[in-house]
């Protein structure tokens, strides 16, 4: 059984997300918050194991609740609960800034009940649930967030320097929005390879999932806008 936070500023679409989720028998909903200085305040009471984050409330958002959220329950030995990021457009401007707080997806709200649900399972499993197409163009989108290169060439960053050539290799193209499937078809990997390599990337590099991935990629410049 999944428990879920609900938090959103508005009761009718809480409302909505209660009714869908009390439809499933794998789901429970732990609880709901109007705010980010509840949604803090409730995940440390009900620990859920996914909190389900509105980005725009009065008050503290969903950004500084996710950071907070994560700061506080997240360690290497136990992840904590995930944050799953739900806004009102694709492409919102405070999006990648969710991801970099420590959100492990990003959906819309008028996403097809079973994308949302396939979300929440996703990544209660530990899995990032942003596409990878999506992905890139939010990286893509807000670039400018990242730190502007230095006149002379960076010197290796130290979360790359356990990959071999070949992690490495993936991590790029992961960058670079491929999915497992084409990993496998164009670097001529059985997929059950490809997977083991990204376990290994995230292990080594501390990434939560594959959306802090990507965000690696681009931090270090394997991959460039």
């Amino acid at each position: 059984m999944t428990s879920v936070l609900i938090v959103d500023d508005q009761p009718m679409q809480r409302f909505g997300f209660r009714m869908l989720l009390e439809s499933q028998d794998d789901l429970h909903i732990a609880g709901e918050a109007g705010n980010g200085t509840e949604a803090v305040r409730r995940t440390a009471e009900l620990r859920p194991d996914v909190v389900l984050m509105d980005i725009r409330m009065p008050g503290m958002d969903g950004i500084e609740a996710t950071r907070r959220i994560i700061a506080e329950h997240q360690t290497a030995e136990h992840p904590g609960p995930r944050v799953l990021i739900i806004t009102t457009f694709d492409m919102d401007e405070y999006a990648y800034a969710g991801l970099r707080a420590g959100a492990s997806g990003f959906l819309v709200k008028d996403a097809l009940p079973e994308e949302l649900l396939a979300g929440i399972r996703a990544v209660a499993a530990g899995d990032a649930i942003v596409a990878p197409s999506l992905t890139r163009r939010l990286l893509d989108a807000y670039v400018q967030h990242l730190p502007a290169p230095p006149g002379t060439p960076p010197a290796e960053d130290p979360r790359l320097t356990g990959l071999t050539d070949r992690e490495r290799e993936i991590l790029t193209v992961i960058g670079q929005g491929w999915t497992n499937t084409e990993i496998g078809q164009r670097l001529h990997l059985a997929e059950s390879t490809v997977k083991t390599h990204v376990s290994r990337i995230l292990a080594k590099t501390g990434a939560r999932d594959r959306v802090q991935a990507v965000i690696l990629a681009y931090e270090t410049e394997l991959v460039k806008p």
